[in-house]
């Protein structure tokens, strides 16, 4: 898609900086067809209009971006939400994730940054400011294994035989993998089923899996 047929809505509270963005926008050849003040302005022209993307600030007095994203997505999923904003707290990235929003940029990026967001966003592509995208791969790599969280009353040898019952091994095929005697993974079974309270192995697995053990 190339400038010329990306259509922007602008959806902000402040008249100057609505006022700036199209400039600069425009001044790239990128055309500004609307401009709301709130949330459900910011629908009600998206759903008019039918723009490529909305650039979408989330706080705004009448109707927050949040809302209007997840709207603006769900009845018209061809139109892209670029977030541009000032707020750079986890909750309102994520949110704005959630609802559906294609991008997130903070209002001190650059010209160019916008205008290449705008651009990746028409095509369909999800971008994120520099800041913003390390918060993302920081959150998700720091993300604990819900796994690992599972059934902390187990030992880690408990978690492991666990972890193999719930894989469909036999006590004879979980001794071997762990080099342990059958008498000891014995008892580590009857361990685990006292601790989780069950009353047998396809009880122990429904669990397991459930935790996401086993997969």
């Amino acid at each position: 898609m190339s400038d010329d047929n990306i259509r922007v809505i602008i959806a902000d509270d402040h008249p100057m900086f609505r006022q700036g963005l199209r400039a600069l926008l425009e001044a790239l050849g990128i055309e500004v067809v609307g401009e709301a003040e709130n949330g459900p302005a910011a629908v009600k022209l998206a759903h008019d209009v039918q723009p490529d993307v909305v650039v979408m600030d989330l706080h705004m007095p009448g109707g927050n971006g949040i809302e209007a994203t997840r709207t603006i997505t769900r009845t018209s999923p061809h139109i892209g939400v670029l977030v541009l904003t000032m707020f750079r707290d986890d909750d309102s990235v994520f949110a704005a994730m959630r609802a559906g929003a294609r991008g997130y940029l903070l209002k001190e990026s650059g010209a160019e940054e916008i205008a290449r967001a705008v651009r990746a966003v028409a095509a369909g592509e999800a971008i994120y400011g520099p800041e913003i995208a390390r918060r993302v791969l920081t959150y998700f790599t720091e993300m604990p294994d819900p796994r690992k969280s599972a059934f902390p009353e187990l030992t880690d040898r408990e978690r492991e035989v666990l972890e193999l019952i719930a894989q469909g091994r036999n006590n004879g095929e979980i001794a071997g993998i762990l080099f342990l005697s059958p008498k000891t993974i014995r008892n580590h079974v009857s361990n685990i089923f006292m601790k989780l309270h069950v009353a047998d192995r396809a009880q122990a697995i429904v669990l397991a899996r459930e935790a996401g053990l086993g997969t």
